[in-house]
């Protein structure tokens, strides 16, 4: 793909232009990292966009409106997105509601709270946020990328040396089979929705200090860029399989680098979801396949008793 691009648009391979990447993927990389938690358990959460959005204006507000300063405006943003995923959390774990149904009732709620807490008008932030978004970490690395960068590290501890973790990838392979074996699979369930949400109020708190506002339309979409990253990167739709490292973070880039990629080529804009709807497409095709296949191996393997 790189080298498609590359011989299209040279000036897309250029080391501004690759930071741009990574910056411009970052946001997404941080909501993409909370999914894959959900998406581990064998759930989904459509949400995050709307999340986003609540989260941050809220942020914005109470900057705006009582004077507080940047960090405790991020923890705010974080404690609302911490209490969005643990709404979901309840009702998917406690009172047994699909996960698709929850967070798509979820998203619809939570942009009309967010719109009646905005009063559908742009909510500005100040320089103290705005400019995180261009500083840069030591004079190397902008702030954007170096939080994505810790969001990936502790969610790859979390899942890959922590019993925790360990519990979530069971439950998504086989939540009867985790039961049996002793996992308390409503608390699994429950701190993946409840990260997820708590990474996409970060995911939205960096992404405004990119851009300095948040509008009507802010996260919108930006759920399914999270899923494709996602699957993109090895995460099973159906639960129990995928890693944070390197899988989700190679989906995010690669996204990010096609929809760049396109710009660069002068590509038409009304072509660019469509182009993007078929990379999601066939990730969707190749997970179904890939399971299909492994389901199929595992029958082989049954040995009956004589």
């Amino acid at each position: 793909m790189f080298i498609v691009f590359g011989m299209v648009a040279p000036q897309s391979l250029s080391y501004q232009s690759l930071e741009n990447t990574f910056k411009q993927a970052s946001y997404v990389g941080i909501i993409a990292v909370g999914m894959t938690f959900v998406l581990l358990t064998g759930g989904i959460d459509l949400s995050v966009g709307s999340n986003m959005y609540v989260s941050a204006a809220v942020a914005g507000l109470a900057m705006q409106h009582f004077s507080v300063g940047p960090w405790l405006a991020l923890i705010l943003c974080l404690f609302v997105g911490a209490a969005f995923g643990a709404v979901n959390a309840f009702a998917v774990a406690k009172l047994k509601i699909m996960p698709f149904i929850v967070t798509l009732a979820m998203m619809v709620t939570g942009r009309g709270i967010g719109l009646m807490f905005s009063k559908s008008r742009a909510v500005n932030f100040p320089d103290s946020v705005t400019g995180l978004g261009s500083a840069e970490l030591f004079g190397l690395v902008p702030y954007p990328i170096a939080v994505f960068a810790g969001v990936v590290f502790c969610a790859w501890l979390l899942l890959e040396r922590s019993a925790l973790g360990r519990q979530i990838y069971a439950v998504g392979y086989d939540k009867e089979a985790a039961r049996k074996a002793g996992v308390n699979t409503d608390r699994a369930i429950v701190t993946a929705y409840v990260l997820c949400g708590v990474f996409a109020s970060l995911g939205g708190f960096t992404s405004v200090a990119q851009l300095g506002n948040v509008n009507a339309g802010f996260g919108k979409g930006d759920e399914f860029d999270a899923i494709a990253a996602a699957v993109l990167g090895g995460v099973s739709l159906f639960g129990g399989a995928g890693r944070i490292f390197p899988g989700v973070v190679l989906g995010v880039v690669f996204i990010q680098a096609v929809s760049i990629g396109l710009v660069s080529a002068r590509v038409d804009l009304y072509l660019h979801p469509l182009i993007a709807a078929a990379f999601i497409f066939l990730a969707v095709l190749i997970d179904s396949l890939r399971n299909t296949y492994l389901a199929r191996l595992r029958r082989r393997n049954i040995r009956v008793e004589e």
